[in-house]
């Protein structure tokens, strides 16, 4: 890995793979890496009806983009078809959700700003390898990442 002062380049299928359960995380940029200035995750294979529970981040602005499938995104009380292509920007402390509404998995970028959630998505994966996912659990994750948890945790989340 490069460190905060050094450009770097992650290459096609490259990156740190997380297996959450039901969706994967690949880790392209961490704080250490961009100096604190943000993070970028790519989620895939999230199946359909996928979702986190409505939530909202502290410390950060997330934005996604969207590269396979289709999305409701769920920002504060408007609700938007995300399509491929579609750029989404959510501030810092907006509860927002969102949920897979394809046939298909979906697949997007993640990018935090200034940098987050690069430990919650580790202590999700570990979480999951060992098999002690609970909506408690995921509550005590997402409170260590500066993440509140507003509404109920989706059956398809865990």
């Amino acid at each position: 890995m490069a460190d905060m002062s050094e450009a770097f380049i992650v290459p096609p299928g490259e990156g740190r793979l997380l297996d959450l359960g039901n969706f994967e995380a690949v880790v392209l940029a961490t704080a250490a890496q961009t100096d604190g200035e943000l993070t970028l995750l790519q989620t895939q294979s999230e199946p359909p009806d996928f979702g986190p529970p409505l939530h909202l981040h502290r410390d950060a602005a997330e934005a996604f983009f969207v590269l396979e499938g289709e999305y409701l995104m769920f920002i504060e009380d408007q609700q938007t078809l995300c399509p491929p292509g579609t750029f989404v920007y959510v501030p810092r402390a907006t509860p927002h959700t969102f949920k897979v509404v394809s046939a298909g998995a979906g697949k997007k970028l993640n990018l935090f700003s200034p940098a987050a959630m690069v430990q919650y998505f580790e202590e999700l994966a570990e979480a999951e390898a060992a098999g002690t996912v609970t909506p408690e659990l995921l509550d005590e994750i997402a409170a260590r990442s500066n993440v509140e948890v507003l509404g109920p945790v989706p059956k398809t989340y865990l």
